[in-house]
């Protein structure tokens, strides 16, 4: 992102986000009493040990929405754990984490009216010791007010 053009509400929103994965959530994680591995983003989010998938997309607006200038939007973030006998003690400490931050910080530093954890999902392995990796996918809804 260049810093001489506006920010879209778009990417204010997964800025917002991944500053809050990897500032409050990883500080929830460094007090577990396990360890677990931090988030971390950078220019290349692949070289990271972990560092979750953020896909925005923009809900479909009811007829009432569109009258009261409602945006809303459904995110989600997806963890991708390599397959060992931790992998599902930390699926349930990264969501317990993400909830605990935006229960915490429901604006994402103001840049929403709200945002709720509608669903999580913890993908296991279909066969156990195969190599394939364990996922966690949680689902938020963020409502933006004015738009």
């Amino acid at each position: 992102m260049s810093e001489d053009r506006p920010l879209y509400v778009e990417e204010k929103i997964i800025g917002a986000l991944k500053r809050l994965l990897a500032g409050r959530v990883n500080e929830i994680l460094e007090e577990a009493q396990f360890v677990i591995p931090l988030i971390e983003y950078g220019n290349d989010d692949t070289h990271y040990p972990m560092s979750p998938l953020i896909t925005l997309i923009t809900c479909e607006r009811t007829e009432k929405e569109r009258l009261i200038k409602v945006d809303s939007y459904s995110l989600t973030i997806t963890f991708t754990l390599p397959e060992s006998r931790d992998s599902e003690l930390h699926c349930y400490a990264y969501s317990a984490a993400v909830i605990m931050a935006v229960y915490e910080n429901p604006t994402l530093e103001g840049i929403v009216n709200r945002a709720v954890i509608t669903a999580k999902k913890y993908n296991r392995p279909k066969i156990a010791h195969c190599g394939e990796p364990w996922e966690l996918v949680l689902t938020l809804r963020l409502t933006i007010e004015g738009c």
